[in-house]
């Protein structure tokens, strides 16, 4: 499953990805990742979260972002959830690479069963239809 938390820059996404990770951590059977541009939410999540810069990885565009997935993915059986915060920070990319990153990450969730919640810095009207239908907040 795909869920995303879509606005403008400086709306309160962060937090919102934060809260909800935090809470899911302790239902949550498996393993959780919190990806990041950086480490600086470090002391806000919970210890049981793995943070993961993505720029400690050189992910610099959408393919380079795929495989990272795919690795991380392919590392840990146990993984269920992926938060992805930051999501145009961490790998530049255009509308027509989120309608393609959307539909990569639907497959691997589906074949794997590892949902991806995701903060984009994009009002929900300028995303790609089939990101759209994956909005679960929009600020």
């Amino acid at each position: 499953m795909i869920q995303i938390i879509a606005g403008e820059k400086g709306k309160g996404k962060t937090k919102i990805l934060l809260d909800k990770a935090n809470a899911e951590v302790l239902t949550t059977t498996g393993t959780l990742a919190f990806i990041d541009k950086n480490n600086r939410h470090m002391y806000e999540l919970n210890n049981k979260i793995r943070l993961i810069s993505a720029k400690d990885y050189f992910v610099n565009d959408a393919k380079e972002f795929t495989g990272f997935i795919a690795g991380l993915i392919s590392q840990d059986n146990d993984l269920a959830k992926v938060y992805l915060d930051g999501f145009l920070s961490i790998a530049p990319m255009n509308n027509d690479d989120i309608a393609l990153m959307v539909d990569k990450l639907t497959a691997l969730s589906n074949t794997y069963d590892v949902d991806f919640i995701i903060s984009i810095s994009k009002n929900e009207s300028d995303l790609p239809e089939n990101a759209k239908k994956c909005v679960i907040v929009s600020l």
